[in-house]
């Protein structure tokens, strides 16, 4: 008996020191690495979007790690760099789309959202002869319009629902539109939304903020994520919107 029970009693012991070992070796937890990969132009904005976001089956790009920031002040305010040998170089925006107070003797009224569609700049009217004006994408050749409404919705991190015309005439260019895409940092219509009386379009947010100062869009007036989230929060639904 004694000679069966000591090969038990001796595994056992063997057991429990290895088990020690393990967690001595997991006493301290190494370190999390991040992945650097932090230089593309749309890490700054925010974060928290809800739903999950479907991408195209055209459009499946590889998978990144982002830096989100949550509040509007540092959205507008953080710069993150990356090392410089995993730096992912993206088209620079001309610094005279980014933000600024000037000088404006135009006819409207302060309070106005005015927007130059031929020189793309969206401007904010104030008082004294002073205006906030942004850097704007506008409608490509052939979606060029002009009119005056009413700001009649706002949405934050707004879904997207492109319209059937839109997807009928991307997928004739071999470009499969979803039906619908939840709000978040890949949804094309960015962080904010401003709808403009009953039409189909927005000023908005995007996710391709190197476009700004284009003709690029299909009627509605794109701003980066930092500046639509800056305008929404100096103007209220009913707010007046022209556009020349």
């Amino acid at each position: 008996m004694k000679t069966f029970l000591f090969p038990l009693f001796g595994a056992a012991a063997v057991l429990a020191a290895g088990a020690a070992n393990a967690n001595d070796r997991y006493a301290e937890r190494p370190p999390v690495v991040v992945s650097p990969d932090l230089s593309a132009p749309w890490v700054l904005q925010l974060g928290h979007a809800p739903g999950i976001v479907r991408q195209s089956r055209q459009e499946v790009q590889p998978q990144r790690r982002y830096r989100r920031l949550a509040e509007p002040d540092q959205l507008r305010t953080a710069a993150v760099q990356a090392p410089a040998k995993r730096m992912v170089m993206r088209p620079q925006i001309d610094p005279i789309y980014l933000p600024q107070e000037v000088a404006y003797d135009g006819p409207q009224k302060p309070g106005t959202i005015f927007i130059d569609t031929r020189e793309n700049f969206l401007y904010l009217v104030g008082k004294n002869g002073k205006a906030r004006r942004y850097g704007v994408g506008t409608g490509k050749p052939g979606f060029e319009w002009s009119g005056t409404h009413k700001i009649t919705n706002k949405r934050v991190w707004p879904d997207w629902r492109p319209p059937a015309v839109m997807i009928k005439r991307e997928a004739a260019k071999g470009r499969y539109l979803p039906t619908y895409l939840a709000g978040g940092m890949e949804n094309p219509l960015g962080a904010r939304a401003l709808y403009l009386g009953s039409t189909e379009y927005r000023i908005h947010g995007t996710n391709q903020p190197w476009t700004i100062g284009g003709a690029v869009s299909s009627g509605c007036i794109r701003m980066r994520n930092e500046d639509v989230v800056d305008l929404y929060e100096r103007v209220n639904v009913g707010t007046t919107v022209v556009v020349l």
